[in-house]
């Protein structure tokens, strides 16, 4: 695809700028379809190190850093700040949906590459954005629906267990990728399947096209419109000889 093309010569210039000038470069927010085209070119890119990271551990959206302190000889952060968005009148606010913000921002024009994640807790936001669009976004985003809201920058914001983590038993016959994935979701092994099929599946942040791989403890699996959980391994075998395994379902977020 010509945009898989385009967002491969941008990997290609800005690991070349970071090599020729010494310096640190970093991409937009990335998509787990953008990150899975950019794990394509790992081999590629190998001769400047990278550094993946969305502003927590359990982002998916998340921009990639070329360069590393031991090669640069200095450190830099990634250019990431958090906005915590909340209603002004809690008691008479509309329920908001992650959708209603992301919706809001883009009526502002702010480019989805300048967003990271958006969690949501108890009707307030914690949206991830790149720190140049920080002052912009805090400034101008005054309402989401009806409800008029305040921004401000945190540090303090939620880890994502505290806001939605669920762990949940399963029973599989073996720790194949799409067994685990149907039982997880409550869907047909054919329903997994075709996930896997529409390039809907990434382990670990990539691609993941091969359903019949077998899971390991700490594999973490995300398969677009239904969420994220990591396998957390078998507990024990049944009397019929079936696995019993547990899960960590995460809570939704955009992507």
């Amino acid at each position: 695809m010509e945009t898989d093309e385009l967002l491969k010569k941008r990997f290609r210039e800005l690991a070349r700028k970071c090599y020729q000038n010494n310096q640190y470069t970093f991409t937009g927010f990335l998509s787990l379809a953008d990150l899975a085209c950019f794990y394509e070119m790992e081999k590629e890119l190998s001769y400047v190190s990278y550094k993946v990271w969305g502003g927590s551990e359990f982002c998916e959206r998340a921009m990639v850093r070329f360069g590393k302190v031991e090669e640069l000889g200095y450190e830099e952060e990634f250019p990431i700040a958090c906005i915590k968005v909340k209603p002004l009148a809690a008691k008479f606010a509309d329920a908001l949906t992650h959708r209603d913000f992301l919706g809001a921002l883009m009526n502002l024009g702010i480019e989805r590459n300048t967003l990271g994640d958006i969690w949501l807790k108890e009707n307030i936001g914690y949206i991830f954005c790149l720190e140049g669009m920080a002052d912009f976004m805090i400034e101008n985003l005054t309402k989401i629906k009806h409800t008029s809201v305040k921004g401000n920058r945190t540090k303090e914001m939620p880890g994502l267990p505290e806001l939605d983590r669920q762990e949940v038993r399963i029973q599989i016959s073996s720790e194949r990728a799409d067994g685990v994935l149907a039982k997880v979701y409550k869907l047909s092994r054919s329903e997994a399947v075709e996930l896997f099929r529409q390039k809907k599946v990434f382990a670990g942040g990539r691609l993941c096209e091969n359903n019949s791989q077998l899971l390991k403890k700490g594999d973490i699996i995300s398969a677009r419109g239904y969420g994220k959980f990591e396998y957390l391994g078998q507990q024990n075998i049944s009397k019929k000889g079936k696995i019993n395994a547990s899960v960590m379902c995460y809570g939704k977020v955009i992507s």
